[in-house]
């Protein structure tokens, strides 16, 4: 269980956040939407532990967060690879401190996990751009993670690639993380992966609308079901824009 108790984050006098309530159960994904600015990151940096919130808390299984944690894998937008380590040598980054033996067979199963296997040992400027974030994902992976937060993963990548990673992310996740909670822009992206939509407005951040997504998957973008549900979020974050020029 993950909950948000009246939590807010303030920079000076701008407040980025809340105040913010919500919790999350069962769900396996959950996808964060919202306007440019609104404060998405920036709740992610406070769920990851990066930034402390100015007031409230967050708590995994009744356990504060109150800086970055082992059991918490982040992926941000740009896979972040150190240019200079192999492919292995990024990912055992996310095992550093854990014994040789452990490190080695926790990383072989991170990389075989998202197809990489024939790459260990290539540098990150061999890799393409989808690759290149996999590496990503089996870094944030590597530890074990009980909760995997992942900013804007795929925005970088051609609208084809991106199709496929999306597809890749559901089987990764869907055997070994207990819960992932992605921050887009994109709403298709949102829909095929979530089993639950957060609309945040702001700033600051607001929670505006939540939306259990019961659509069988895999999700077909062309179902009349996920265009209603499309048209739902659309119509709800074009007026937010529209309400705040």
């Amino acid at each position: 269980m993950i909950r948000f108790e009246a939590l807010t984050k303030t920079f000076g006098a701008f407040a980025a956040l809340g105040p913010l309530d919500l919790r999350i159960t069962t769900e396996r994904v959950v996808a964060i939407i919202g306007p440019s600015g609104c404060g998405k990151t920036t709740l992610l940096r406070v769920l990851a532990g990066l930034d402390a919130p100015s007031a409230g808390r967050v708590v995994i299984d009744e356990e504060p967060i109150e800086g970055p944690r082992p059991d918490i894998g982040v992926v941000f937008q740009e896979p972040r690879l150190m240019p200079w380590l192999s492919v292995r040598e990024n990912v055992a980054l996310g095992v550093w401190d854990a014994p040789k033996a452990k490190r080695t067979a926790a990383v072989d199963a991170a990389i075989e996990r998202v197809g990489l296997s024939r790459f260990a040992g290539v540098l990150p400027r061999q890799l393409s751009g989808g690759m290149a974030q996999r590496v990503g994902i089996a870094r944030a992976l590597v530890g074990e993670p009980r909760l995997l937060l992942l900013d804007e993963p795929f925005g970088a990548l051609d609208p084809l690639t991106r199709l496929g990673m999306q597809d890749h992310l559901l089987e990764i996740v869907g055997t070994a993380v207990p819960t992932t909670i992605i921050i887009t822009h994109d709403i298709d992206e949102a829909l095929v992966l979530g089993d639950r939509v957060i609309v945040l407005h702001g700033p600051p951040a607001r929670i505006a609308r939540s939306i259990d997504v019961d659509l069988p998957r895999p999700r077909l973008r062309t179902s009349p079901a996920f265009g209603t549900l499309k048209a739902e979020l659309l119509d709800d974050l074009v007026t937010h824009v529209a309400a705040a020029v």
